[in-house]
């Protein structure tokens, strides 16, 4: 299996480089360790359920900054092989440079494609699948699932970590829904919460059937799962309701949720008045900063295996 040729012209800046590597923590070198962290305990969580051994090959979609694969051969030792797949050619460059200081490039094949057309990976040819916050962004998530069932092996594993993100697009209808509302008096700060989450998450029945981070739950990931003939499957939800990572005014600016969505800052820039900037943050900041602002993290573990007949 030849790695796929990374052209020096394809290593632009894409949306996902872009995400993975500023936006996600807004080039604050202390807010992306704290961001690093969290985002290992995925990884780990996904590792664990791959149920790994040596001499085994793991196939990482999506794999962005190379986390998972990574931490596997950590665990591992070199007896592992692993192949690296994503749709961004940067995002390969940069998992490739990790590979080369780490001292593991020979254990890697770096493969650019898509989730849902893992081409140049041969059918029942490897033992792992996993994947970290992918298939969220994938339109056919079928397809992709179908294409994880044909590589692996009979009685090789898939382990998944999927951020389940509905219920934010359900919170931006609710405030479209307020907001439209005749009836009830107008609410300035809802009128502009309602444009800060409608400009991150869709905000209508029909944009959310039509968006992929929004159109499924974990227990449609379930059926699709065991729809591409996927068997032993274990799903865990988890949902945590905690103070926000974010207690700096500017990394909240900075950042945004996921690859699609604008940072607050190009918003209130973009879609504000002056004066409706400086009444948001009137309103806003104190509560930033002073470390009580409460977020619900959704996530779905879960795994399975192809059957062996």
């Amino acid at each position: 299996m030849a790695d796929n040729v990374v052209e020096k012209h394809d290593l632009e800046p894409d949306v996902w480089s872009e995400w993975l590597l500023h936006r996600r923590h807004a080039d604050d070198p202390a807010y992306a360790q704290v961001v690093q962290a969290v985002v290992e305990g995925y990884a780990d969580r996904v590792l664990e359920g791959a149920q790994l051994a040596d001499g085994m090959t793991l196939v990482d979609v999506g794999a962005g900054e190379g986390l998972v694969a990574f931490r596997a051969i950590d665990r591992i030792g070199p007896s592992l092989r692993v192949i690296l797949t994503d749709v961004s050619a940067p995002m390969l460059g940069y998992a490739e440079s990790v590979a080369v200081q780490r001292n593991v490039r020979a254990q890697c094949t770096f493969l650019r494609c898509t989730a849902d057309n893992l081409k140049g990976i041969a059918d029942a040819s490897v033992d792992v699948v996993a994947t970290r916050a992918v298939l969220a962004y994938v339109a056919d998530k079928r397809a992709a699932l179908v294409e994880c069932f044909r590589i692996l092996k009979p009685g090789g594993r898939l382990s998944i970590a999927e951020p389940i993100l509905q219920d934010e697009a359900l919170y931006a209808r609710a405030l479209r829904r307020r907001v439209e509302d005749q009836s009830q008096p107008v609410d300035r700060l809802l009128t502009l919460l309602h444009r800060w989450k409608a400009a991150q998450f869709p905000d209508t029945e029909e944009a959310c059937a039509k968006s992929p981070i929004a159109n499924y739950s974990e227990r449609d990931l379930l059926n699709m799962v065991r729809g591409a003939g996927f068997a032993q499957i274990h799903l865990q939800l988890h949902i945590d309701v905690v103070p926000s990572l974010i207690t700096s005014w500017e990394v909240f600016l900075g950042s945004s949720p996921h690859p699609w969505a604008p940072s607050l800052k190009q918003i209130l820039a973009e879609r504000f008045t002056p004066d409706e900037r400086q009444f948001f943050e009137q309103m806003v900041r104190p509560t930033v900063e002073s470390g009580k602002n409460v977020t619900t993290d959704r996530a779905m573990y879960l795994q399975a295996q192809r059957p062996f007949s």
